[in-house]
Order: C-alpha cells, then sequence, then structure tokens
C-alpha cells in the first residue's frame, strides 16, 4: 500500500530498530511507495513512511531492492556531493559518500547477504542508510 511520506525532521531524525521477520508488509509498504514516487525518488527507508524500521528500497540500475537491516563493512573512494530528499524540503545539501562500498544485509527471507555496490547504487544505499541511523542530510 502506497503511504504518505513523513517530512518531520524530529521524526526523521530518530534512530531506526532492527527489522524482523514481522516487519516484512512494512517493507512491501515501503516498495510501493518507491514505486508510487519513482519519477522523482530513487531511494527510501521506512521511516520515510513512518515505522522506524531498519529497512530501505532503493531503484537503481532498473531493478527495485529492498533491503533488512543493511550495514556498510567497508567503504572507499570518498567524494563530496550534494543531495536532495523526497522527505525533507530545500535545496540539495552537502555530504560526502564513498564511490564504493561493501554491504551486508537481509533479503525478505531474512537470509545474509553480502554484496559491493559502486556509484549511483552505492550512493542511494549510503543516504537511506543514513535515514536508519536518524542522519538528515
Amino acid at each position: 500500500m502506497v503511504k504518505e511520506i513523513v517530512h518531520d525532521p524530529f521524526l526523521l531524525s530518530l534512530k531506526s530498530a532492527p527489522a524482523t521477520e514481522a516487519d516484512v508488509p512494512v517493507a512491501a509498504d515501503l516498495l510501493d511507495t518507491l514505486k508510487a514516487n519513482k519519477e522523482s525518488c530513487v531511494g527510501m527507508a521506512a521511516n520515510m513512511i513512518g515505522v522506524q524500521k531498519c529497512i530501505i528500497a532503493i531503484h537503481a540500475g532498473g531493478d527495485f531492492k529492498v533491503m533488512f537491516n543493511p550495514k556498510i563493512l567497508k567503504k572507499s573512494e570518498a567524494f563530496d556531493t550534494k543531495e536532495g530528499c523526497l522527505s525533507l524540503q530545500g535545496e540539495p545539501r552537502a555530504c560526502t559518500r564513498y564511490r564504493k562500498i561493501k554491504l551486508q544485509w537481509q533479503n525478505e527471507k531474512f537470509q545474509t547477504r553480502i554484496q559491493t555496490f559502486e556509484g549511483w547504487s552505492a550512493q542511494i544505499i549510503q543516504h537511506e542508510i543514513d535515514h536508519c541511523n536518524g542522519v538528515l542530510i
């Protein structure tokens, strides 16, 4: 189900709790909401739809992917950039990202996955993990 986007900086600044198998329906709502906003948004975290759980959804390379409890294990090639956010008002804001990240997360069956992401996909994932950690750009 498509959910309303949260714009409250206080709620968005709260750190998310680890996701469990009981949160799979939240991931479905998050993915539906991302797909409904795909013209202006390439990633979302569950707190953007009002749920303080560590779940992200991304749209990169033509594919949609949901990740539970993502954690960056390694990062390299820092660069400075500016990013906007569907949940925050105003101009894009400056931040530091990494061109390459090694990521651990759980899929919808809560199987642990490890994969290296580069470029745009890596940048989107870092932005959404910031959301899970209550970091606003």
